[in-house]
């Protein structure tokens, strides 16, 4: 796709936002199976069923997907389609690979150590690029590449996120 086709996609879409912006309100969602047996989550993804376990630093066997890899994996996926959108709304050739690596202390998540923090402690995205862009070019593809990544951005700002458990007749409605 290039610069032109991008925009006559997006531009209607860009319109019907700035016109009506309850229109870009948009709830995704996820849902995962407990069902079977061992220590699983079955999550539907677009074109697969994908089966998440324990990480083998917990315990696990290592045949099934890290929930935490998983979210390395969404952080990569959705920074290299946001580069190379951006890439071709400037007319930039591009091309690479992306990388996500993110610090664990297994203590926490174990129980090990109750000062031992559950989840990543530090989280680094690097970008390998093959591209004739000048560095000024690069800096900008970077900063909006770093604006409009929706993972990323959702991992820097932290939203409000809540937990609800609805058991029994309530799990049905």
């Amino acid at each position: 796709m290039d610069t032109s086709a991008l925009k006559e996609i997006q531009a209607p879409l860009k319109a019907r936002y700035k016109d009506d912006p309850g229109a870009a309100l948009i709830t995704l969602t996820a849902d995962g199976e407990l069902d079977g047996s061992g220590i699983a989550c079955r999550v539907r993804t677009a074109t697969a069923l994908a089966e998440a376990g324990l990480h083998p630093a917990t315990g696990g066997d290592g045949t099934q997907l890290c929930s935490g890899d998983m979210l390395l994996e969404a952080l990569v996926a959705c920074a290299g389609v946001t580069l190379r959108a951006v890439a071709t709304a400037l007319g930039l050739e591009v091309t690479g690979t992306v990388r996500a690596e993110g610090d664990l202390d297994f203590r926490g998540t174990l129980g090990v150590d109750r000062e031992a923090p559950v989840g990543f402690r530090d989280i680094r995205l690097t970008f390998d690029l093959d591209t004739a862009a000048d560095a000024e070019q690069v800096a900008t593809l970077t900063k909006l590449t770093e604006r409009y990544c929706v993972v990323l951005q959702t991992l820097v700002s932290s939203p409000s996120t809540s937990v609800q458990v609805r058991t029994g007749a309530t799990a049905a409605s």
